[in-house]
């Protein structure tokens, strides 16, 4: 799901790899109708689904008579309950469907979505039960899952710590003078990691890390001060685990998705194609430094939503998309990314989610909060 996007095409590319392991069996993608018509010619996929009317017809007209397009969020679920596994890469809060429909339907899910297990965390816990598995996309949680051999943290008391891993963004050494300038063709320049717009400015604003805190403490049952983030340039540790006795397990390799996905896609077997493998007869230099929290405050913005739990952590994702929005359409500026988000955090008051349809609400309310917090 998702498969125009920059998770969707470094899938593909491993689907390539292994024509007789797997067979594309459905896709889905926003707008990007014409994209989506190739991938559908190149794999013969039965089965797609996208946003509106409009793009099923403009489809059809690409598109083999053969497959089968269905439309909007039904379309998305039912998709879902095609395949033995799910890769989700939609972006945003758009990708829930996508999350609750594959761990109803007892699949695995493959995941690069992170918004939609953080913002519903309690909904997704609730259907897991049904025999569906999460297996974590982004590197940094492939990373831990690889050190913990796929087991709970919660459940090893040996575990003390989990260490995500954090690039830095672009301004990791600007002062907050630099920041004022900075401009949405800098946000968009990552210095490891090519990937799509809404994923590089929450690296700038390290909210991506913060995220992602939220994320390991839900796909692995543990505090959020039981996580830590560091700051490592190289991006080649993609995170670690550290152990009651000190001992740390690190996952390493050079800056490659590739590598995660195949390992989503073949686990519990490896596939032996070698991405983003490491040259250790080259000279390898490792660095580590605390994030800068004065300058990035994302990165408290999100531990603070954990500790409060309920809706909260689904106030900070739909806030932070309505404020990342504006700052790509040039409606605000990059330093009024994060007081958007804070400013709109006030406002909640605590909520315990229940259903779909709470959440659903909670993130309108979030959403229509943060709108009338932009600036002028």
């Amino acid at each position: 799901m998702g498969a125009t996007g920059s998770i969707g095409t470094q899938t593909l590319d491993v689907l390539r790899r292994e024509p007789e392991q797997f067979s594309l069996v459905a896709v889905s993608a926003g707008s990007s109708v014409e994209h989506l018509a190739a991938i559908i010619s190149e794999f013969h996929v039965p089965l797609a689904a996208v946003a509106t009317d409009a793009d099923r017809e403009a489809l059809r007209a690409l598109a083999s008579n053969e497959v089968e397009v269905l439309v909007g969020e039904s379309g998305l679920r039912a998709l879902c309950h095609e395949a033995d596994i799910v890769v989700n890469a939609v972006v945003g809060f758009a990708g829930l469907p996508v999350t609750l429909a594959t761990l109803e339907a007892g699949k695995t899910l493959a995941l690069a979505n992170k918004e939609s297990l953080i913002a519903a965390a309690p909904l997704v816990e609730m259907v897991r039960h049904r025999g569906g598995t999460i297996l974590p996309v982004d590197s940094e949680h492939c990373a831990i899952h690889q050190c913990l051999v796929g087991e709970a943290a919660a459940s090893r008391p040996e575990v003390r710590r989990l260490l995500l891993t954090a690039s830095g963004g672009p301004f990791r050494n600007y002062s907050a003078e630099q920041l004022s300038r900075v401009t949405r063709e800098d946000a968009l320049q990552h210095p490891t990691w090519a990937m799509g717009p809404k994923i590089t400015v929450d690296s700038s604003t390290l909210m991506n890390k913060g995220l992602e805190v939220l994320e390991a403490s839900a796909l692995f049952d543990i505090a959020v001060d039981r996580i830590d983030v560091v700051v490592h340039p190289q991006s080649i540790v993609h995170s670690m685990v550290e152990y009651v006795d000190g001992s740390v397990l690190a996952q390493l390799s050079s800056p490659d998705m590739r590598l995660p996905i195949a390992y989503c896609l073949g686990y519990p077997r490896r596939l032996p194609h070698g991405w983003g493998a490491l040259d250790f007869t080259q000279t390898l230099s490792l660095e580590f430094f605390p994030p800068d929290r004065q300058n990035f405050p994302a990165l408290d913005l999100a531990y603070d939503a954990a500790r409060r739990g309920g809706a909260a952590p689904a106030w900070l994702s739909a806030a932070n998309e309505v404020a990342v929005e504006a700052f790509l359409e040039g409606r605000i500026a990059w330093r009024d990314i994060v007081p958007v988000v804070a400013t709109t955090l006030e406002a909640y008051s605590d909520v315990v989610l229940n259903s779909l349809e709470e959440l659903v609400s909670e993130d309108a309310t979030a959403r229509r909060i943060a709108h009338d917090t932009l600036p002028a």
